[in-house]
């Protein structure tokens, strides 16, 4: 017993050692999935919670741009734009809430994810726009602008991914701001050809932007 004892009492420093190197391990993994500027998961955090809600037939995908995000920077100054985006991502994940997730995907490019059990995403959808053009507390009121959304329902295209989703959310939302529309759900077929998965004049695409169209 005795050995028993000071066994366990020489193994109890080494044992609560290992407890906070795996409460760190932990904290580390969630900071890399986490955005530093906005909070939101970053691309690989916000895919693997994405690609869990999307077995729910309710699934509704979101991609959200900033319109003239680079005339704020320029005008204004980084500081500005970080401060926009901050905001950006505060809407946006209150409109998620608990049940969905938001993630910033780079830049000024947000996407989300959200159970649609009542069938009201594009009344729900139609608001949140408004609510991500009011100025961000804090700042100059001439310090915003507005979001160009697009979306799309996963039962609209079974058997499709989160990429896959993602992309026709993404030429919705192109459709949007080149419409001035605001918001835009993409339709069953394709809106416009995409180059190597992503639709000409996206970030990525391998193509310039397209004539006429503010980042």
């Amino acid at each position: 017993m005795n050995t028993l004892l000071t066994g366990l009492a020489a193994a109890g420093p080494l044992l609560a050692g290992w407890s906070v190197h795996t409460v760190w391990m932990r904290r580390r993994l969630h900071t890399a999935r986490r955005d530093p500027l906005t909070g939101l998961r970053t691309r690989d955090g916000f895919t693997r919670r994405a690609a869990a809600l999307l077995k729910d037939p309710q699934a509704v995908v979101v991609l959200a741009d900033v319109d003239h995000f680079k005339q704020i920077n320029d005008h204004h100054g980084h500081a500005a734009g970080d401060a926009l985006l901050k905001a950006t991502a505060d809407r946006l994940a209150h409109y998620v809430g608990r049940h969905g997730v938001a993630g910033r995907l780079g830049g000024d490019e947000f996407a989300a994810v959200v159970i649609d059990d009542h069938g009201t995403a594009a009344d729900l959808l139609a608001v949140l726009h408004g609510v991500l053009a009011r100025p961000a507390g804090g700042l100059d009121p001439a310090v915003h602008t507005t979001v160009s959304l697009g979306w799309v329902r996963a039962a609209d295209h079974p058997g499709e991914d989160l990429s896959g989703l993602l992309r026709r959310a993404d030429e919705a939302m192109y459709a949007a701001k080149q419409g001035r529309a605001g918001v835009r759900r993409a339709g069953l077929g394709r809106l416009f050809a995409t180059w190597s998965g992503r639709r000409a004049g996206r970030r990525g695409s391998g193509a310039d932007t397209a004539p006429g169209v503010a980042a």
